[in-house]
């Protein structure tokens, strides 16, 4: 069987693989068993069905691998296809896993002398460069923004800037750093995403698993 002919599952690392697995198997997809083993370095995995392969990526190749072709059905976080926003990607179904916020944050010192609605200009630390920009400029607020992939709450406490955007589940690591939430853009969720030309040609296979994902999706729920 040729490569055109797989299907190819892009996954995430880390913390959302853990929760779409019960739903990848709900599907019936089922990996090898190096696909488990945490010794294993490989990142293209066999599974039950013979024309189809998992691959682990981190979370934003996901996206990437998605948009251009070399997947064609992938789990990505809502703030990864925001970021990303590829017309290439169709996210058809929300998997309702990987529940958290998108915000922004500052120090508690300047909480209760800040006023947002008086912003002209901030300077923000972020994952999210693009999803910030335009956030800001829906208020006429130009953004500039420091691009960071972790620690972003070091980014106030060591004068990098004064406020942050980043996803907040619990909210306890930003209140350990001295930081609270002044404003929510966006809630975000893992969604299952498509490329557009993989749904083009070859629309029943594809539909058909966006059916048992579905499918898997609500009796999760239920």
């Amino acid at each position: 069987m040729n490569d055109k002919e797989i299907l190819v599952l892009a996954l995430p690392k880390g913390r959302i693989l853990k929760e779409v697995m019960p739903l990848v198997r709900a599907a019936g997809i089922e990996p090898e068993a190096a696909f488990d083993d945490k010794d294993a370095r490989q990142l293209r995995f066999a599974t039950n069905h013979p024309h189809i392969e998992i691959i682990r990526v981190r979370s934003f190749d996901v996206a990437t691998f998605v948009a251009f072709g070399a997947a064609h059905l992938g789990v990505a976080g809502g703030d990864v296809l925001m970021e990303f926003d590829s017309s290439e990607i169709y996210a058809p179904l929300d998997l309702n896993i990987g529940h958290c916020r998108m915000s922004i944050a500052e120090p508690e010192a300047l909480r209760g002398e800040d006023d947002p609605r008086t912003w002209s200009h901030v300077r923000v630390a972020t994952k999210y460069p693009e999803i910030t920009k335009r956030h800001f400029a829906k208020r006429g607020v130009q953004a500039e923004c420091i691009k960071l992939n972790g620690a972003m709450e070091l980014a106030p406490t060591l004068g990098l800037c004064q406020r942050i955007v980043d996803l907040v589940s619990s909210g306890a690591t930003l209140r350990a750093n001295g930081l609270v939430e002044i404003e929510k853009i966006a809630e975000i969720t893992s969604k299952l995403a498509v490329n557009r030309t993989a749904w083009k040609t070859r629309p029943g296979e594809i539909g058909g698993w966006i059916d048992r994902f579905r499918e898997a999706v609500n009796a999760h729920a239920s």
